[in-house]
């Protein structure tokens, strides 16, 4: 069925963005640190005298350059007291968190390494990218001892709106949620799709749920922005429900043992199923449930997961990877290294208007909550109002 809920809209303003006011208050920068760009292209050597800025396909890319490297070399280094501000790009892993290729190349042409040229010499550390290198990043930050944040994606939406909000504030609300969700001992979600409904049950063990916020002033670290999302890393998972293919098409995920075991068709290409299951069956561990995750923030619809997935009454489940949200699931226990992702399926009115999302209900301290109803925050939004 298609539903009739309304779409998450923003019921406040935003600030023109402003790159001197993110970073400090994402990492409240000490002087004299030095801080960096990291971009990916099919040709790194075309970040060789900014030759990428040619190909206007790479929107992201010039994103990148023009609201991030020109803004810090026009006067946002200056103003923090930092130092370097260079440009690195690396070669597009293809895929959500992929590990990433040691290889780089300058501005100025320099082939150099990023184990040994970058990660060691930045304390700061930023990654704009098409696909998300949260995972692998987050890794080299513990390994190196840089802080970072991860922005894959970048759009005039986000510019505009989930990089321009306030991230102090995002802390405190996401802090509300996350105590009043932490130490759940199951989640149910109720889906309806093709007139069939389906439920999805996902252990929790009540463990601390733990928060996205975009605040990374401590100890190394990478933050994904926009952030504003509270998840867990399940402990098991079983039951069913539907998903929603790059394509369109709908399938059905059967889950037992914390894994996607089988897959079927709703509706749509079977083709694109039969490739699934192909993959299930070759390398299990890539339908592992390695995240719950739900949307904190009141934003616009961006068109990219990475900002509307922290929307207000949105939720989202991952497969795969899991290392970097203190999960146990790294690259090496993949049968194929290029399956080593973590990748986020949105459910939301703008990304699966197919599916309904009925009910959400929470278990804990003995008592049942319902989180989100129809894509309506219920206990979500009487926990941010309290």
């Amino acid at each position: 069925m298609e539903t009739t809920a309304p779409q998450p809209v923003a019921k406040k303003t935003f600030p023109p963005f402003n790159l001197v006011r993110l970073l400090r208050t994402v990492f409240a920068p000490r002087a004299g640190e030095r801080i960096c760009i990291l971009i990916d292209l099919a040709e790194p050597r075309e970040a060789a005298e900014f030759a990428f800025l040619k190909n206007p396909a790479l929107t992201i890319q010039r994103h990148a350059f023009e609201d991030f490297y020109q803004a810090l070399h026009r006067g946002a280094i200056a103003e923090l007291g930092l130092q370097g501000g260079e440009m690195f790009a690396y070669k597009v892993t293809g895929g959500s968190n992929l590990d990433l290729p040691d290889e780089a190349v300058a501005t100025d042409g320099t082939a150099l390494s990023l184990a040994k040229d970058v990660y060691p010499n930045y304390d700061l550390i930023l990654c704009i990218s098409t696909f998300s290198a949260t995972a692998p990043l987050t890794a080299f930050a513990k390994q190196f001892g840089f802080r970072g944040a991860t922005l894959h994606g970048v759009n005039p939406v986000i510019l505009r709106s989930g990089l321009a909000v306030d991230y102090n504030e995002v802390s405190r609300q996401a802090e509300k949620l996350r105590l009043g969700m932490t130490r759940a001992d199951f989640v149910e979600i109720d889906f309806e799709a093709a007139g069939r409904a389906h439920t999805l049950r996902l252990e929790l063990g009540r463990q601390e749920a733990q928060k996205s916020h975009g605040l990374c002033r401590g100890g190394p670290d990478v933050a994904n922005l926009p952030a504003g999302e509270i998840y867990f890393v399940p402990k098991g998972a079983e039951g069913e429900f539907p998903m929603r293919y790059e394509d369109g098409t709908l399938g059905l995920m059967e889950v037992s043992g914390g894994r996607i075991q089988k897959a079927s068709l709703i509706k749509g290409s079977q083709e694109t199923i039969q490739a699934h299951q192909r993959k299930l069956a070759s390398d299990p561990v890539t339908g592992e449930l390695g995240e719950l995750g739900f949307g904190t923030q009141e934003l616009p619809v961006s068109g990219r997961d990475i900002q509307d997935e922290k929307i207000l009454g949105t939720l989202h489940v991952a497969t795969g990877r899991s290392d970097h949200l203190g999960g146990s699931l790294t690259p090496d226990k993949f049968a194929n290294k290029l399956n080593a992702t973590h990748d986020d399926i949105l459910f939301s009115p703008s990304k699966t208007p197919e599916i309904a999302v009925t009910q959400v209900r929470m278990a804990r301290n003995g008592a049942t909550e319902v989180l989100i109803e129809n894509y309506e925050p219920v206990y979500l939004r009487k926990l941010l109002e309290e």
